[in-house]
């Protein structure tokens, strides 16, 4: 039941009403790595195996070049029963060699992300990936061109899997629908942050999206629906402490 409840709203996702969900998995603190980038693993098991429930549920998985030069992923479905999805690299300045697995292993169709003017006339492939240019702007490559092309593609869920830059700069192009974020019961202390935005100069002008809290092993998973109004109270009674773990 507990499966079902977390998961239905990702089924529901279709080219009627695609969907994109981001995640990240963070320290008490806010991190997701350590200043060295070492980030295996800041979450447990159960999370891990949730991001291959998500791979397998979605059409397509999208990373950015930190996640792959820090962790080497195959960003396949290999604890779970599914389909391994499109792998999306973004990687605006085209640092990344294509020594990496994911550019190598065949496991899954892959899609290399970078700026359309630092593709070479000829250029169509970065090992076994097949290249895309999308349009780079003062702030980045434009992800929204980018979505466009995965949607005529036929990919209607996406999972924005990391990092951190990649998910914060989905959110603050306002592209994520749904938001997972797991917390780990450890501290940092300091390293790599977690989603990072504009920050507004009011607490009351800060998101607050709905969510509902699952228990992930060690780990608390936030669901956020980013897609409605917000849960800021509008008056009557606080609400109640409950204990969910």
């Amino acid at each position: 039941a507990a499966l079902i409840d977390l998961y239905l709203p990702i089924c529901a996702g279709s080219a009627a009403r695609p969907l994109t969900v981001g995640h990240l998995g963070q320290s008490l603190d806010g991190f997701i790595a350590t200043h060295s980038g070492d980030s295996q693993f800041v979450t447990g098991e159960e999370n891990l195996r949730h991001m291959h429930r998500m791979r397998a549920l979605c059409d397509a998985v999208i990373v950015g070049a930190g996640t792959v030069a820090a962790d080497d992923p195959q960003l396949t479905t290999r604890q779970v029963s599914g389909p391994s999805p499109l792998r999306v690299v973004i990687d605006p300045m085209r640092r990344l060699a294509p020594t990496y697995r994911v550019f190598q292993d065949e496991a899954a169709p892959t899609l290399y992300v970078c700026g359309r003017g630092r593709i070479g006339r000829g250029e169509g492939y970065v090992g076994a990936a097949d290249m895309l240019g999308v349009h780079e702007g003062p702030g980045g490559l434009d992800l929204g061109e980018l979505v466009a092309h995965l949607r005529a593609r036929g990919c209607a869920r996406l999972f924005v899997e990391g990092g951190g830059v990649t998910v914060s700069a989905f959110l603050a192009a306002g592209l994520l629908d749904r938001l997972h974020v797991a917390v780990a019961p450890f501290l940092i202390g300091a390293g790599r942050p977690a989603i990072r935005l504009p920050a507004p100069d009011l607490l009351k002008e800060c998101a607050r999206p709905r969510h509902r809290v699952f228990r992930m092993g060690s780990d608390v998973l936030f669901d956020c629906d980013l897609s409605g109004e917000d849960d800021r109270p509008r008056g009557g009674p606080a609400p109640s402490i409950a204990r969910i773990l």
